[in-house]
């Protein structure tokens, strides 16, 4: 058994803390819309429709699939001795970012502006006055902790798509507080200054259909930021892909699930939600051949993690524009999307020192930029009309800006957390691997165990 420190009691403690500190919140009264009546004390307050209900609980699943989807999209692709170790890093954010929603996140992103950069924590701390709220101003039709439960599965994902940047090498701690960092400083500023209607983002016009400044262009600037202050693995490129069917589960199951993200984020069971589906759907079809295609082109076979990754890509760039743009639009989005991505992760891979495993920045920061500026060029009044003359420079400002401060705050935060504890791994401790030195876990594919608290080499079949 390990031995009990004082830094090892710190996260219980915390959570501790928070979880009595929950105790003495009042509860808001029991959900019942017919129970908010109007002035006349007959009609109900507020009209809810259960056709966009019932939707939107299915988007928020769809939504929520996708933090597992890719937790085997990433953990196929690193090297056996980090299979779990990434899979978790992915996975744990659905634990950390839901509580710390409850507790302050959700009222930052969405709790009255304070100079339409953030919110108040102290609107909605603890929940208090979600479950009976109120139905936030851009989603009528729907309950606010509805509203509020689908915007939190957007919330836990993003800090999982940072993992493949730091992957093999970066602390489970460090990880676990950079999530609870980035989600405070990071997402939800920009969350609120472009999906809030008093944010600076949205008052300029910026259009971001379902997080392809929020999501993906923070990520992806996270995960170059990483990926500079932890420096190259000491192994980087001797690890062939643990497990490439998990990569191609990872991928449906994103596919599937990005239903919901994009076409959910119509809040609503209409036209505008179909609309947003067809064009996810046609962006990572195209982008998925392109990226393979582009391969065949160089010399390579087409590959089951070309085609995968492509289709990410597309999923990625589609997802600012899925409500503003043509379906055929959506197409060529999509291969744009994928040829910019597929070269830059080249390019970055064998002429620079970069060593972003997994190409989060070429994938998920380039893709949501491509997607974003091309929303502006392609975005049409006749699919919606929130699209406004002049799009383009007005998506070309909100873009200099989500990109400027995600990667700031996110390269002080890597500083940050590495000053007050080792943000990477020992040499030894990356040799021997970060599955049986970070969790004492062994993956079934590969060939370290733990016996009795200590390393020990095995042999393992290394195919099921």
């Amino acid at each position: 058994m390990s031995k009990i420190t004082t830094k090892s009691v710190i996260p219980f403690l915390l959570l501790m803390g928070v979880a009595i500190a929950a105790i003495f919140v009042t509860p808001s009264a029991s959900f019942d819309p017919a129970s908010v009546l109007g002035d006349d004390g007959a009609t109900p307050k507020y009209t809810y429709n259960s056709g966009d209900i019932a939707w939107m609980l299915v988007s928020c699943a769809f939504v929520f699939l996708m933090t597992p989807a890719l937790a085997f999209f990433y953990g196929g692709m690193v090297g056996r001795k980090n299979v779990l170790s990434t899979m978790i890093k992915s996975t744990v954010s659905a634990g950390i970012i839901s509580v710390l929603w409850i507790v302050v996140q959700f009222s930052l992103c969405f709790g009255k502006s304070i100079n339409g950069v953030i919110g108040d924590p102290t609107t909605f701390l603890f929940f208090k006055d979600v479950m009976n709220g109120e139905p936030w101003s851009l989603a009528a039709t729907i309950p606010l902790p509805l509203f509020a439960f689908f915007q939190l599965m957007f919330a836990i994902i993003t800090p999982g798509l940072v993992v493949g940047a730091v992957a093999e090498r970066i602390r489970f701690t460090a990880y676990s507080l950079f999530i609870v960092l980035f989600g405070v400083l990071v997402y939800a500023p920009l969350a609120h200054m472009a999906w809030h209607p008093d944010g600076i983002m949205f008052k300029w016009g910026v259009l971001d259909f379902a997080g392809g400044t929020v999501v993906h262009i923070s990520a992806g600037m996270a995960a170059l930021a990483g990926a500079l202050v932890l420096k190259p693995r000491k192994t980087i490129g001797l690890h062939q892909p643990a497990n490439i069917p998990y990569v191609l589960i990872g991928t449906g199951l994103l596919w599937f699930g990005w239903f919901g993200f994009n076409a959910g984020s119509a809040v609503g069971a209409g036209a505008l939600g179909v609309y947003a589906f067809a064009t996810t759907n046609t962006a990572a079809a195209a982008a998925g051949l392109a990226w393979m295609f582009l391969d065949v082109i160089r010399g390579k076979k087409p590959s089951v993690l070309g085609f995968c990754i492509g289709a990410v890509v597309g999923l990625v760039a589609i997802t600012p524009a899925a409500g503003f743009v043509g379906v055929p639009q959506s197409l060529f989005i999509g291969f744009l999307a994928a040829i910019i991505s597929n070269i830059v992760a080249e390019f970055l891979k064998s002429k620079t020192k970069l060593d972003d495993p997994l190409d989060v920045f070429a994938c998920h920061g380039l893709g949501g930029i491509t997607g974003m500026l091309l929303t502006g060029i392609f975005g049409s009044k006749t699919v919606n009309a929130l699209v406004l003359d002049g799009q383009f420079l007005i998506q070309l400002k909100g873009m200099a800006l989500a990109v400027t401060y995600s990667f700031v705050v996110s390269f002080l935060i890597f500083k940050f957390i590495n000053f007050i504890l080792p943000l990477r791994v020992t040499e030894e401790e990356e040799e021997l691997g970060l599955d049986a030195t970070q969790h004492d876990e062994k993956y079934i594919q590969g060939h370290l165990l733990v016996k009795n608290g200590s390393l020990k080499e095995e042999s393992v079949p290394a195919e099921i």
